[in-house]
């Protein structure tokens, strides 16, 4: 890795920076507790403006960051409470569409550096998709710096007029706890006997249950491998406000599916799995692909977003929507175990070939130096 600054220019004291997190998604979350353990590491101070669950589910004072509870609110005393957090900041850096909006209210009047960092971009028709162009034009134009965790949210962003776009250096955060399962091979069969997936392939979605997150498209989708002897069962781990609606389906057309609520052991329910599925409309830099790939379990995915640019070769794409082209993926997967082999030696290489935890820092704390060289002397 390139050494880079940890200092503030002209020998003053550390770089003082604000992360702004609105609550956001698991992956938004522990990105930014990775990138500030690594701040800290390399001499940074850091806080973090985030809500008190997001605190206490990441622990960002665990890894020498210190916390303002800010809440997921734009109402006047969130703004103001912000404003106070960022007043010494050497530059701020806010992380999605809402904390960054948030972000700009609060540092009106200021002129201190801006980052924002767009992990993903959720898809709206009408009144909120317009709302939401506006958000973004806000946000773009007031901003020093526009990282994209995709390609194509970089170019979203030059088109609403950002000044300087580009793209980010995003891992995939290692786990929190790198202790090793007493029993490893006792845990896959133990896992599948616990789903009811004896004897029968095991087929794992994992995101909220949410219209963006393609659920109905699985569902159809199950109609289309129903024949199969024995018929795979699909285990849906999450939550959210369509689970009646997509348990009400399940029950009456007695399909193969299993909702299986928030769950905290992702990567072994993939392990367990013969196949991943990822049926979002749209997707950013999906954190279960890269679970999937770093699992070497085979992925069926929707050709939607940043999905083609992050697993390449690597995964099975479909068009989104299309619950046809995704059953008969899943088929043709399930019957040729030498294309399952191929996809898992395909996802080790695609994978190794992803930005490290390293790579991260270096590349923000470079654009914090970026920023930061030309301040005058206190």
């Amino acid at each position: 890795m390139t050494p880079v600054s940890s200092h503030s220019p002209h020998g003053q004291s550390p770089l003082r920076t604000v992360q702004v997190l609105g609550g956001g998604n698991a992956a938004t979350s522990a990105h930014v507790r990775s990138l500030a353990a690594g701040l800290v590491a390399r001499g940074v101070r850091v806080t973090v403006c985030a809500p008190a669950e997001a605190e206490h589910t990441y622990d960002f004072t665990g890894v020498g960051a210190g916390h303002v509870d800010i809440p997921r609110s734009s109402d006047p005393g969130s703004v103001a409470a912000l404003r106070t957090a960022c007043a010494n900041a050497d530059l701020v850096h806010a992380h999605g569409l809402h904390a960054s909006f948030r972000t700009v209210l609060a540092l009106s009047g200021r002129r201190t550096p801006l980052i924002v960092t767009w992990h993903d971009r959720a898809p709206a028709d009408g009144a909120r998709a317009h709302f939401l162009r506006l958000l973004e034009r806000r946000v773009v134009k007031a901003a020093t710096v526009v990282l994209g965790t995709t390609s194509a949210l970089v170019d979203r962003a030059r088109r609403t007029g950002a000044r300087d776009a580009r793209l980010a250096a995003v891992a995939f955060p290692a786990p929190r706890t790198a202790e090793e399962p007493e029993d490893p091979d006792g845990a896959r069969p133990a896992l599948r006997a616990e789903l009811g997936a004896v004897g029968r392939p095991l087929l794992v979605a994992v995101g909220p249950l949410e219209r963006r997150r393609g659920h109905h498209t699985l569902l159809d989708a199950t109609h289309g491998w129903r024949h199969l002897d024995p018929a795979p069962l699909v285990a849906v781990a999450g939550e959210g406000p369509l689970r009646g609606e997509l348990q009400r389906r399940i029950a009456d057309e007695e399909l193969p599916v299993r909702l299986i609520g928030r769950r905290d052991d992702v990567t072994g329910l993939l392990e367990a799995a013969d196949l991943a599925l990822l049926p979002s409309r749209w997707e950013g830099r999906s954190a279960l692909a890269q679970q999937a790939l770093h699992a070497r379990v085979p992925l069926v995915a929707t050709r939607a977003g940043g999905m083609p640019e992050l697993v390449g070769d690597a995964a099975e794409l479909v068009s989104p929507g299309n619950a046809r082209a995704l059953a008969d993926a899943v088929v043709r997967l399930l019957g040729d175990p030498g294309r399952r082999e191929d996809l898992r030696a395909r996802g080790t290489r695609q994978a190794a070939g992803w930005p490290t935890e390293d790579d991260a820092v270096a590349q923000v704390l470079s654009v914090y130096d970026e920023l930061t060289q030309h301040r005058p002397l206190l």
